[in-house]
């Protein structure tokens, strides 16, 4: 049983990972920009900062002439 013996008592909550770290993956940007300046740790915030860019820029609304 040492294999799974923490499966019992946790709760399956799909933005953590098995070890209980945060998923950064389905978060927006505006949440990873959120995350970052809440982070204290200089290496949650190195992979906070790859996620984000690894996400394409926002496009940006440009206003039609007409």
């Amino acid at each position: 049983m040492a294999v799974g013996q923490n499966q019992r008592n946790r709760k399956n909550d799909p933005m953590v990972s098995k070890t209980g770290k945060a998923k950064l993956g389905p978060l927006t940007v505006t949440q990873l920009n959120k995350l970052l300046e809440s982070s204290t740790k200089p290496k949650e915030k190195a992979k906070i900062q790859r996620a984000l860019n690894k996400r394409p820029p926002a496009p940006i609304a440009e206003p039609v002439a007409a």
